[in-house]
């Protein structure tokens, strides 16, 4: 992966999440970009210029005169100078002047002056994130065709826990590399994705089903798609949304709509990532009518569903398989078998013991187990950090 030679400018605005401006110009001149820092006034309050500066080989510019030297920072030149521009942090006051044309200060002033693409990663408190009129500014800065980074659920500055967390540099810098299309190892590959639970049928009123979201998959989903890659996500019933249109989405109920959709899909696929929760058994005798309760007891009579996992573990040729397991007792014993018995590549680990881990929470807590049984182990992580350490497993094994 590589930015060699891009020119990229980085906007700094005052946020305690400045700190990870530092982070974000280093991998970003790492990974051979021409990095020029940007601060305005109340960023120089969070992180120091010289910090930046040392960091980017390049002085810091934050005035539109040049101390002392009676020249000035053309913004018109470094708004056509740069390949890209990135706000990080991006603050509710920053984004309200971008979004209705003030500037008063010189990150604000390239900003109407840039001819490249422009790039939002948002930081704030929850409330000011969720708030109509920072909403209201977000939506009109993406019509001007301005992208944004999605903050991210974490602790955050006040205490509280939520969304509006600055992205991690290193998922914005992966977003860049998508925007210029250098990640060959997963540009266009086709990625396929099961999320969700399965509802299986006892009459036209009442199934059985489980209590997973849908929310891991749907953030692996969209990980895979800032990467680059060509996903499919086939989803069971559930409250998640996708906003980002090239994810193709297809929705089943039951075990036999996943499998019959993930079969058509499978042998196309360069990746298979299978984080639904789908029924193990469903009732053989599907009453056509509502059920109506006579008896004092009720017994239903199941049969297995066809396992998915071991089913297209089975026919794998080039794919990689990814696998979920969630336990509650003998969690890497279990996990282990499970990798072998249905031919996975890899598969996640999380257990119901721990805390805020597994169904309808925002974060989760996962190991990885590769074939030969190396073990990962992770720390409580938001899904969508969780997510890209998924990515990055599966990209040291194709690379490797």
């Amino acid at each position: 992966m590589s930015l060699k030679n891009k020119k990229i400018i980085v906007g700094v605005s005052g946020s305690i999440a400045a700190y990870k401006s530092a982070l974000l110009v280093r991998l970003l001149v790492k990974a051979g970009a021409e990095v020029q820092v940007i601060m305005t006034a109340s960023a120089q309050d969070f992180i120091r210029p010289l910090t930046l500066a040392t960091l980017s080989k390049r002085p810091v510019f934050s005035d539109f005169v040049k101390d002392n030297t009676g020249q000035w920072n053309n913004h018109v030149e470094l708004g056509l100078w740069a390949d890209i521009i990135i706000i990080a942090p991006a603050t509710a006051h920053t984004l309200a002047k971008c979004a209705n044309g003030l500037s008063n200060d010189l990150l604000t002033a390239v900003y109407l002056s840039a001819k490249c693409p422009v790039f939002f990663a948002p930081a704030m408190d929850l409330d000011m994130y969720q708030h109509p009129s920072t909403l209201a500014n977000i939506n009109k800065l993406k019509q001007f065709n301005n992208k944004l980074i999605n903050a991210e659920f974490g602790e955050l500055a006040s205490g509280l826990v939520g969304d509006g967390r600055m992205a991690e540099p290193e998922h914005i810098v992966l977003t860049l590399l998508k925007h210029f299309s250098l990640i060959p190892v997963l540009f266009n590959k086709k990625v396929l994705i099961t999320a969700g639970p399965t509802q299986e049928d006892i009459d036209p009123v009442r199934y059985i089903s489980n209590h997973s979201s849908g929310k891991m998959g749907y953030a692996i989903a969209r990980a895979f798609a800032n990467a680059g890659a060509d996903v499919t996500l086939i989803s069971g019933p559930s409250h998640e949304q996708i906003e980002d249109s090239t994810i193709h989405k297809i929705m089943v109920r039951s075990a036999q709509e996943m499998y019959e959709a993930t079969n058509v899909l499978f042998e196309q696929s360069a990746i298979v990532i299978l984080a639904a929760a789908v029924a193990d058994y469903s009732p053989l005798h599907k009453a056509t009518q509502k059920i109506k309760k006579k008896e004092p007891t009720f017994s239903i009579e199941m049969g297995k569903t066809i396992d998915i996992a071991a089913t297209i573990g089975q026919r794998k040729t080039k794919q990689i398989i990814v696998g979920f397991a969630l336990e509650t007792n003998n969690e890497v014993a279990n996990a282990k078998e499970k990798l072998k018995r249905k031919n996975f590549d890899f598969i996640v680990l999380n257990s119901l013991q721990d805390k805020n881990a597994g169904f309808g929470h925002d974060t989760n807590k996962i190991s990885i187990i590769d074939r030969h049984e190396n073990i990962k182990e992770y720390a409580l992580k938001a899904k969508n950090d969780v997510a890209q350490d998924i990515i990055e497993a599966i990209l040291e094994r194709i690379e490797s």
